[in-house]
């Protein structure tokens, strides 16, 4: 995303009012309503660009391998663009390994997977890693829970303890069927 001179100038007097406790003139709050208007305007413009990239990828790689040289151009601009790649672009990748060009690249998206797989696992980890670390909250009454003459509460009871079932109590064994009678007998009957 690039910035014109006068963009540019209006950021540099946000970020000053920003970092300084002088107050904006009215026609400084406009420059920067406008600014933030044409920033939302252009990261929604490059978020169609994105979808209609990746949908014309999807198209490309559904029509492969006659649309070789379109689906290789366009890997490599959403690439640019920070694609990352999945599983069919991966697959696509391993089934026209054959042609140089598809081999470099699929080298390239392995690794890029790689990264992206191991920085997620990362993430995961990290998260699970401090909710454990988190430190319990000790529980307090709750105002109305129990009037100061009430004294103090007995213990519930304990609970029952029954013995574990044996599997064949929780599933009992099926009975054979009854073979049908002789033909003789149903004639019969």
């Amino acid at each position: 995303m690039a910035f014109g001179a006068d963009e540019l100038r209006v950021l540099r007097r946000a970020l000053a009012a920003a970092l300084g406790p002088a107050p904006l003139q009215d026609q400084d709050v406009q420059d920067c309503l406008r600014l933030t208007a044409s920033l939302d305007e252009a990261v929604r413009e490059a978020d169609r660009l994105r979808a209609f990239l990746l949908a014309d990828l999807t198209r490309y790689r559904e029509a492969l391998p006659g649309s070789l040289g379109g689906y290789l151009g366009l890997l490599r601009e959403a690439l640019a663009a920070g694609y990352d790649p999945g599983a069919d672009d991966l697959a696509a990748l391993r089934a026209l390994r054959g042609n140089p060009a598809a081999a470099a690249l699929l080298s390239r998206c392995q690794g890029l997977a790689e990264r992206s797989v191991r920085a997620r696992l990362a993430r995961v980890t990290q998260a699970t890693a401090s909710a454990s670390r988190a430190p319990r909250t000790r529980l307090l009454a709750l105002p109305g829970g129990r009037a100061a003459g009430d004294g103090p509460r007995p213990a519930p009871p304990a609970p029952e303890e029954r013995p574990v079932p044996k599997p064949s109590e929780v599933f009992p064994p099926r009975r054979r069927p009854v073979p049908p009678p002789p033909p003789e007998e149903r004639a019969a009957g």
